[in-house]
């Protein structure tokens, strides 16, 4: 069963080891561990539903509680303590088109609004109610959750939109094929989730981002239905694939989808390398990216998260067997790890690996085999599972992430941490800033940072924390030039930003789109813009 207050299926464990336990304790010190709000008492909270009866719509508090919040440090503070805030008035289950069409309806004539739901994921609120007086209703989409058509000539699918990362792969494997949209969240989110927050999954240099992946579908609206048919290319006008893309539930529900697909790959595999510093691995996946090598993906974690990922993993004599070994070829407290996939035909990827190979030499890289890369490949989609174990044992942890031109790169890559670290130390405070690169770009990368702080015995002062620490490295993104965000969307957590971005004629724009797909505001109102 998937946990109501935390990350994923509740049989599910990631421990934290004791290595890994007490390197927080003399890095960042020891957190709060109180005790969670029981769920028995937090139904008990659970107001009484503003919305009329209708035979797809249920108001029974345990479903409402668990549609109210997502992933995000403030869902997770809000729902660890119960003190949860707004809660949808109903939850629904559409099975189709009709469904979705009358729900709408319904929500209009209550004069309320709708809020699309997917698998829950978003670590910046994309999903949570706001407080207002209107009812609200919540539309899982979790029962459309099939593959509809498989084009095996065009490599073409049709896939419903609440059909989660897993079940896409299931139903694709059986024809030979697969999407190859591996998101961290890859467990729990959905094909329309990924559409609506324009996602990138952990190989997107290898199958393409999700915009690169959607090829069409259709969209109910309150304007109407929208069909957008699955065109290889097309020069008759603006491509209105796009404006679906990170429109975040606010110009209707996507019901399905057409995405490009491809055989499953005959060969996958995924190496470590060893760099002497942070330069000189910038250098090497740049020259990755620059010289197009066909790799999937490419990962170089920072000295900080190359040290916390070994401690991390619990496997003391090997991390000190690694460390010997590495010291002894003069790699120091300096080293960084990069993690390198390479997928496709068999005899293809033997070059490749030859290719990557003089660029590692070159830039005084170690290649250590796939030791490293098949560690990575068996946690990636575990790993958030750690966070579970890390609010136990009184941390609290979240993410952010930009994407910037490689020129500013080096640059920002140091100062978002110290930026972090910064409003820490004036609430004499500690925080253990990790940082790594990832999905590479001709022209420039991300840059992910994660976080990890104390948890505070006042709640609202953990969150006091994550909303200083939040605004000074979003600050800084915006002074570099960057992307307010990569991969995760706007929700709340990014909206005062967006502006920066977009500019004043850009967010108007996204008014008027939304009135004219929405007249009266019924979507996911506030996300986006007003």
């Amino acid at each position: 069963m998937r946990r109501w207050n935390g990350w994923g299926d509740d049989t599910i464990e990631y421990p934290l080891p004791a290595t890994a336990a007490g390197y927080l304790a003399e890095r960042i010190g020891i957190g709060d561990t109180a005790q969670d709000a029981n769920l028995e008492n937090v139904l008990k909270d659970v107001p009484a539903s503003q919305l009329p009866d209708h035979a797809l719509v249920t108001t029974e508090p345990f479903e409402r509680l668990k549609h109210a919040r997502g992933q995000s440090l403030p869902d997770w503070v809000a729902l660890k303590t119960g003190k949860i805030g707004a809660y949808p008035d109903g939850v629904a289950f559409p099975s189709g088109d009709e469904d979705v069409r009358q729900l709408m309806q319904y929500v209009e004539n209550c004069q309320g609004n709708l809020i699309a739901f997917g698998g829950g994921t978003s670590v910046v609120g994309h999903i949570n109610p706001g407080q207002s007086a209107n009812p609200v209703l919540c539309v899982d989409l979790s029962h459309m959750n099939k593959l509809l058509d498989l084009d095996t000539v065009s490599h073409l699918a049709t896939i419903e939109a609440g059909t989660s990362g897993p079940e896409i792969e299931r139903q694709l494997s059986q024809h030979g094929f697969t999407l190859g949209h591996f998101p961290q969240s890859f467990e729990l989110s959905t094909l329309g989730g990924w559409i609506a927050t324009r996602s990138s999954g952990q190989q997107s240099y290898y199958y393409g981002r999700i915009e690169d992946l959607f090829a069409g579908g259709h969209l109910e609206s309150p304007a109407g239905s929208l069909d957008l048919p699955p065109l290889p290319a097309s020069a008759a006008g603006p491509d209105l694939r796009q404006l679906l893309l990170g429109s975040e539930g606010r110009f209707g529900v996507l019901t399905r989808a057409v995405v490009r697909v491809c055989p499953i790959p005959q060969f996958e595999a995924f190496y470590g390398v060893f760099f002497h510093n942070w330069q000189d691995g910038m250098d090497a996946v740049r020259q990755i990216a620059q010289e197009r090598l066909p790799v999937s993906m490419a990962r170089l974690s920072n000295p900080q998260e190359t040290e916390t990922t070994l401690i991390l993993s619990g496997k003391t004599r090997l991390v000190n067997w690694v460390g010997r070994g590495l010291r002894l070829l003069k790699y120091g407290s300096e080293k960084c790890l990069l993690i390198y996939g390479i997928t496709g035909d068999e005899e293809n990827c033997k070059e490749v690996r030859d290719w990557v190979g003089e660029v590692i030499r070159h830039t005084r890289g170690l290649d250590t085999g796939k030791m490293a890369g098949r560690a990575w490949q068996k946690s990636r989609f575990l790993s958030p599972y750690l966070r579970n174990s890390l609010w136990s044992a009184g941390y609290a942890i979240d993410t952010l992430e930009t994407a910037l031109p490689w020129s500013k790169l080096p640059a920002a890559a140091e100062a978002i941490p110290h930026a972090i670290q910064g409003c820490q130390e004036n609430a004499s405070e500690r925080v253990l800033v990790l940082c790594h690169l990832s999905h590479i770009y001709n022209d420039g990368a991300s840059i992910y940072i994660t976080y990890l702080f104390r948890r505070m015995q006042d709640p609202e002062h953990t969150l006091h924390l994550w909303k200083e620490m939040k605004a000074a490295a979003s600050q800084t993104i915006l002074r570099f030039g960057g992307t307010i965000s990569h991969q995760h969307g706007v929700g709340n957590d990014h909206k005062p930003y967006l502006g920066t971005e977009k500019g004043t004629v850009g967010i108007e724009i996204l008014r008027n789109i939304c009135r004219s797909f929405d007249p009266n505001g019924i979507l996911n109102p506030g996300k986006l813009v007003d």
